[in-house]
Parts: C-alpha cells; structure tokens; sequence
C-alpha cells in the first residue's frame, strides 16, 4: 500500500519583497521558501514544492499551482484529521501576507503541476501617465516612460502569436528549448494611460513575456517599425535590443489543466520534450 500522498495547492503572492518563486542559497526571502517552511512546521514533515511556473523577483500571482508528495500519515492530526483543506486555515495563520495558500487538496492520479499543464496565462498592467501610476497599485501596476499606440501594440502582439522560436526573447539557459506556442496575446486600454495585456502560451522561457511586452510597448510608441517583431523572431538567441518591461507589471493568473485521465499521458510527453 503507497504510504504517500500527493496535494495540489493553489497559491497566491505580491511578487514585490521575494526574490522570485525558487529556493536560493543564503537568506535570500523566496515565495518557495516560505511555503515550504510553514508547510513542513504544519505537518512537521519536511516538504518539498514542484511549481507550475518560476515566477521571477517582483512578479505576482494569483494563480499559482504547485505540488507536494507528503507521507499520508501527516495528515492525521487533531487539527486537520485527514482533510487536506484544512491546511489553508492553519497556513494562513503561518503565511505572512504578501503570500497566501488558497486551496489545497488531494491531486488526482497523474497529477504534476509542472509537466501536465496545457496553458499559462499572464496578466502585464502599465501606465504611460506622467505621473505614474495609482498609490493604491503601484506594486502591481509598471510604468512605461512614453505615450503608446493601442493599435500598433497590438498588432506587434499579433506577430508573435503561434509557434515559434523565441531565442530572442529569452534569458539563454543551457539545453533548454526556446521554441514555444503562444496561443492568444491581447491588450486593452482600461482606463486613460492605463494598459492590461494577456498573453497564455504553453510555457515560457526566462524572462519571455517581460520581453514581449517591452516589444510590443516600444513599437507602440514608434521607437520601432511594425515589422520589428518578425524580424527578432528569425533571431537564434537572445537580442540585445529587446528590453524588458518591469517586473512589476506581471502577474501569474492561470494554469490549466487536461481532464483527471489525461494528466499522466501530457506529463509524459511535456517531460519528453523538455529534457530533449
């Protein structure tokens, strides 16, 4: 009989004061290491966390989904009594609250956050308004220095979907495929000055839809002609003329799944293609 248990958790963050999503050497304050320590302190086993998405200093989510295989026997506390729900209660009062575990529950068979997903999607909001942005979103709201044309961004956002090697838009990282599917990239102005993009994609490499943004702000304000996109996608690594847009602005607000029986099979063929 299979002692261990595997949970699906649901996470919330303010990317502002970590820095990133992943466990670092030193004292470095990370989204990972604080989940993982209260987790482990709760169920007084040690935990380990597989993400959906690495999400980098500053960036936000409210999203997130990772996943842990625990001993089933440390569920069998006065306090939790087998139900992995209970975990939220107990984490909150835990968590600091910049981050926030919003479900957990058993993961069905197959299950693995990283590798079964099918989609995540981003939400990227900035304002071109001289005076910035709102006191009330400034941590989760970038500023771009100049005035854009929603029109031209958008249709740089339309050159960059579908497959494609996006080399030029990533931070290189080694024997890692550049290649990606963006299924949908759309921006709408919200209010005066005040942009939101959308963008979900099978994955993305490091630094992806920062870039992405950045490309399609600076062809919206003109600095760069409507065919710039096509030509950085013809690129084999990383552009130099590409900058980023800042990490504040972005925010992890989805992952999707395939249905309970298909989540073994799209692990196994998402890991293939990956550690190719």
């Amino acid at each position: 009989m299979d002692d261990t248990l595997r949970l699906r958790l649901d996470i919330a963050y303010d990317g502002t004061d970590f820095h990133g999503w992943a466990r670092q050497k030193g004292d470095l304050r990370t989204v990972q290491q604080t989940i993982e320590d209260a987790l482990s302190l709760v169920l007084r086993s040690q935990v380990r966390l597989t993400v959906a998405g690495r999400t980098d200093a500053g960036v936000h989510a409210s999203g997130q989904v990772a996943h842990t295989d625990i001993p089933a026997e440390a569920l069998n506390q006065r306090s939790i009594e087998g139900d992995p729900g209970r975990l939220v209660r107990r984490l909150a009062k835990l968590l600091p609250e910049d981050v926030r575990v919003v479900d957990v529950r058993e993961a069905p068979a197959g299950f693995d956050a990283r590798f079964s997903a099918l989609t995540r999607s981003y939400l990227y909001r900035v304002t071109t308004h001289p005076a910035g942005a709102l006191p009330t979103r400034a941590r989760d709201t970038a500023v771009w220095p100049k005035p854009v044309e929603l029109e031209a961004v958008q249709a740089c956002a339309d050159a960059l979907v579908g497959l494609h090697d996006f080399a030029a838009f990533c931070r290189p990282k080694e024997h890692a495929t550049t290649i990606r599917d963006v299924h949908s990239f759309t921006w709408a102005e919200v209010s005066p000055t005040l942009y939101e993009a959308r963008i979900t994609a099978d994955a993305f490499c490091w630094n992806m839809v920062r870039a992405l943004v950045a490309t399609c702000l600076t062809v919206g304000e003109g600095r760069r002609g409507a065919g710039w996109p096509q030509e950085l996608l013809l690129l084999d690594a990383r552009s130099a003329e590409v900058p980023l847009a800042p990490a504040r602005g972005l925010t992890l607000v989805g992952v999707d799944y395939p249905p309970e029986g298909e989540l073994a099979a799209r692990a196994e063929a998402t890991r293939a293609r990956r550690e190719m």
